[in-house]
């Protein structure tokens, strides 16, 4: 089900461009990206490794100035981190601290906003069963698997109450099976909360399974290549929607989108399991 035109935009990207500046010359990064997101819309996206995924996030973040365009979240621009979005990045184990419990991690963020003590906890109990994890409330980070580090991460975000939720590569750092089951969740707290989720993914069968468009980027310099609508049943899960012929079409389409991108830049054609080499999408992160 796509929700576009059933409600309101909730996060407006117009014209935007990033150019780094320093060094022998400049870097254009992004080049013009224009897209919208509506309220309540899952939408993924994916583009070659380098074409400048993570500096989209950080400049709709507030996290960085972009130097021309502009990002808007419910029509107010965005000028700084707004209060009514959260992010989750790849490097979850960063994001935590080891000293802190789980409670406590997930409770930090809220203390920013004037809240009582009481409505703190009952934010953190509801996010921490939301991600299956109310028995490890008094565990720290490090007694904790990746994947149970990314949900207690997963809960901050969530128990923050944002109206937008922007996921930069969640999910590349762990085990498959791992991933299925985050995946699985994400669908699930979206869902529930009715959250506008922006989720940023190196892989095609990823952004496919979770979203409800996928945007597919060019190479750097960046534009908006295709806008896809996935018209899968709105239940998914693994094992049913992954051997839909629908979900088959669009794995194919959103992967020739992207080799039609890198080979725009001059690489070389990867072959069909291209997107499964997270080592490689991983390594490429810091240079995004």
């Amino acid at each position: 089900m796509n929700h576009q035109g059933e409600h309101g935009t909730m996060l407006k990207v117009t014209g935007l461009q990033k150019v780094y500046h320093g060094g022998a010359a400049d870097v254009e990064a992004v080049r013009d990206l224009t897209f919208d997101l509506a309220e309540g819309e899952l939408v993924c996206l994916v583009g070659p490794s380098g074409c400048g995924k993570t500096t989209l996030l950080k400049c709709i973040a507030g996290l960085m100035p972009p130097t021309s365009g502009t990002v808007e979240l419910a029509g107010r621009p965005v000028t700084a981190p707004p209060p009514d979005m959260a992010v989750v990045f790849q490097e979850y184990g960063r994001s935590l601290f080891a000293w802190m419990t789980v409670r406590a991690n997930v409770e930090l963020p809220l203390k920013e906003k004037k809240l009582t003590r009481a409505r703190r906890a009952e934010l953190v109990a509801e996010s921490l069963e939301a991600v299956g994890l109310t028995a490890f409330a008094d565990a720290y980070p490090w007694q904790l698997s990746g994947g149970m580090q990314q949900r207690v991460a997963i809960a901050r975000a969530i128990a923050y109450e944002p109206q937008v939720l922007l996921m930069d590569e969640p999910f590349a750092a762990v085990d498959a099976q791992t991933r299925a089951d985050l995946e699985d969740l994400i669908r699930t707290i979206w869902r529930r909360m009715g959250v506008t989720v922006l989720f940023v993914t190196h892989d095609i069968d990823e952004a496919v399974y979770l979203g409800e468009r996928v945007l597919v980027l060019s190479s750097s310099p960046t534009v908006v290549q295709d806008d896809i609508t996935v018209d899968l049943p709105a239940e998914r899960d693994q094992l049913t929607t992954r051997q839909d012929e629908r979900f088959t079409e669009l794995r194919a389409r959103v992967y020739a989108e992207i080799q039609q991108a890198k080979n725009g830049a001059g690489s070389t054609p990867a072959g069909p399991d291209d997107h499964a080499g997270d080592g490689a999408a991983q390594a490429s992160t810091a240079v995004h």
